[in-house]
């Protein structure tokens, strides 16, 4: 997400997350130091660098700290760091998965791994459409993670859209309900993640065929490209082909989970007591 989109994103989800009755704490590395919350100078810092921060999976954790470096953490580096931190809940756009053509690349995200060993609950809007959404539910089944979408319906959301046409194992209608999960999961000691699937708002997704069109050409534009970059290409890609829809779409899904995911981490305080 590009500045000043991304520090103005950044914010609006930590007020919504405190006006939905929890405590954002926002991670990152800050010139070689593991943030979890940070101030409003760090959150500029990190949003005015863009892409000259680090990705950071969990993998990268130990250099970035080692070398001074400042990060932006995936999913998997911040699910590590969160579960340190007693983080139970965590909010994001969506997870990384298994890329398309993984047969002969083995481009898998270390977040599947991740969700399969630590136990946060991860609150996002499903699988990025430019990955494959079935070997993705797949492969998380093999974790043994536990996958429901949230809302009224079973079909698995896909980041920009709220259907992807795959169906999720389950589907929980209330934060409430989502609350006990979490809960269950701590109480029966599975020390896996779970994955809370929140389709974005019918009237805020982008259209399923500029976007699909959109991801067509990216992935053909970005055969010579691997490793880490791939994700980061095919998302500003589809971005600009679709004239900043995809963009609007991203802003809204994060606002969305960032008011669910809350809502979720306060029930599930108050099931454990916490004060």
């Amino acid at each position: 997400m590009p500045y000043p989109q991304n520090l103005e994103t950044a914010i609006a989800v930590e007020n919504i997350v405190r006006e939905n009755g929890s405590i954002p704490a926002t991670i990152a590395i800050l010139n070689g130091k593991i943030n979890v919350g940070l101030s409003s100078n760090g959150l500029k810092t990190l949003a005015q660098m863009g892409q000259q921060a680090r990705k950071s999976s969990r993998r990268d954790l130990a250099y970035a700290v080692s070398q001074g470096l400042t990060g932006a953490t995936t999913v998997s580096g911040t699910m590590a760091i969160a579960h340190r931190a007693g983080i139970r809940v965590f909010v994001t756009g969506g997870i990384g998965g298994v890329h398309r053509g993984a047969e002969q690349s083995m481009d898998v995200s270390a977040d599947l791994v991740e969700l399969g060993r630590t136990p946060v609950a991860v609150v996002c809007a499903g699988v990025k459409s430019i990955l494959d959404i079935q070997k993705t539910l797949e492969y998380l089944e093999t974790q043994g993670v536990s996958v429901t979408t949230f809302g009224e319906t079973t079909d698995f959301p896909a980041f920009f859209l709220p259907r992807s046409g795959f169906k999720s194992p389950s589907n929980l209608r209330t934060v409430e309900e989502c609350a006990a999960l979490i809960n269950a999961n701590i109480q029966l000691q599975l020390n896996s993640g779970m994955l809370i699937a929140v389709p974005i708002p019918e009237h805020k997704a982008a259209n399923a065929n500029k976007v699909q069109k959109a991801i067509d050409i990216a992935l053909t534009e970005a055969k010579e490209i691997n490793g880490k970059d791939v994700t980061p290409f095919l998302l500003k890609r589809v971005n600009e082909i679709t004239q900043g829809d995809s963009l609007k779409s991203n802003i809204s899904l994060l606002k969305n989970n960032a008011k669910i995911g809350s809502q979720i981490a306060k029930c599930l305080a108050n099931l454990l007591n916490y004060k």
